[in-house]
């Protein structure tokens, strides 16, 4: 028998939560159950935190109504069969306090996301079977111009959490050599992401092009780096994603879940803390909301500040002199301007 509706102050907004009791993360060795209505109320803990994330971006919903199992899958372009899903356009049947916004796809589609501009929105949004949140890297106010730059150090096999958090250490010294200050986070799985405010004065190409050149300069100082599209030629190292600023590509926010086994969040450190950090699994629903209780939000000065992207683009058009220009886009992104072939390196020698 279906346990009965869950009420919830969000914001000063009450939010209906269906089913309660369904068990989204199963008990782990660090975690017990946790139900959606303890996912719905997570969020809420951490909500200054999170709108901090989402607040007037449009925010694609990666959704697992059913929970999350380590048999489940997730829908892909290639195969929307799974048991969960990104939404990416609003809903039927939203609150009326869900606001939205109209983008652009790289396709030339378009579509009105959701643009989360209270707390409330999140918990409803949990409410819907949402445990992480993909916000672009723009506010609704410009939807064509990022705010952010997003550095996505992404270990690749044979590499761990351990070897992104050196790579981290590197990233952070070379952003503070040019006067940027980065915002680091865990992932919620392996990797370190490093966020960037900047001043929305640059196009989606330009700022991929900042990180594509970053990237590149990180590895020339960091032998354990490589910015190599395909996998094969990456090797034991960390790879700097680039292509995670190109158009509707998006990082789960800070303080979003991620669909592992004990409800890992992504989440916001001090640089001390990142580097101190033994293992980001300790780091997950249970924990987090009592890491705000002890002390400030890592990121709550993330806004103070907005960077130039001028000495990234100078090294882009530097690297673009030498021979090292534009790189593949993602496989499903029509062919974009100066981009080269998007063949793999071993099967081109045999064209």
């Amino acid at each position: 028998m279906a346990s009965p509706a869950a009420h919830i102050d969000a914001g000063g907004r009450e939010v209906r939560v269906s089913s309660p009791d369904r068990i989204i993360f199963e008990a782990t060795d660090l975690t017990p159950d946790i139900t959606k209505l303890e996912v719905v109320e997570y969020f809420v803990k951490v909500g200054d935190g999170l709108m901090r994330a989402l607040c007037e971006r449009p925010t694609t919903l990666e959704r697992w109504p059913k929970g999350v199992r380590e048999d489940m899958d997730l829908s892909t372009r290639q195969d929307n069969h799974g048991d969960a899903f990104y939404q990416k356009r609003v809903p039927k049947g939203a609150p009326d306090y869900v606001e939205t916004v109209r983008i652009n796809f790289p396709s030339g589609r378009r579509a009105d996301e959701i643009c989360p501009t209270e707390i409330a929105v999140a918990a409803w949004a949990a409410h819907m079977g949402t445990i992480t949140f993909h916000p672009w890297p723009v506010r609704r106010a410009d939807v064509d111009r990022p705010d952010e730059l997003r550095i996505d150090l992404d270990p690749q096999p044979g590499t761990d959490f351990h070897d992104a958090q050196r790579v981290a250490r590197s990233a952070k010294d070379l952003l503070e050599e040019i006067g940027i200050r980065g915002f680091a986070k865990t992932s919620g799985n392996r990797g370190v992401h490093v966020f960037v405010r900047i001043e929305p004065r640059w196009t989606f190409t330009d700022v991929r092009h900042a990180a594509l050149a970053f990237g590149r300069e990180l590895s020339r100082r960091d032998d354990r780096v490589t910015t190599a599209w395909w996998k094969e030629e990456r090797g034991e190292r960390i790879f700097v994603d680039f292509n995670q600023n190109a158009r509707d590509r998006t990082i789960a926010s800070a303080y979003s879940l991620r669909p592992k086994p004990g409800a890992p969040v992504s989440t916001p450190l001090t640089w001390d803390e990142l580097f101190d950090l033994d293992d980001p699994r300790t780091l997950n629903l249970t924990s987090v909301p009592g890491l705000l209780e002890r002390r400030p939000d890592a990121w709550s000065s993330i806004d103070d500040e907005a960077f130039g992207l001028e000495t990234l683009l100078e090294w882009y058009a530097r690297d673009e002199e030498n021979g090292e220009g534009e790189m593949p886009y993602p496989p499903d992104y029509p062919k974009m301007p100066g981009e080269p072939r998007r063949v793999q390196p071993s099967k081109a020698r045999h064209d």
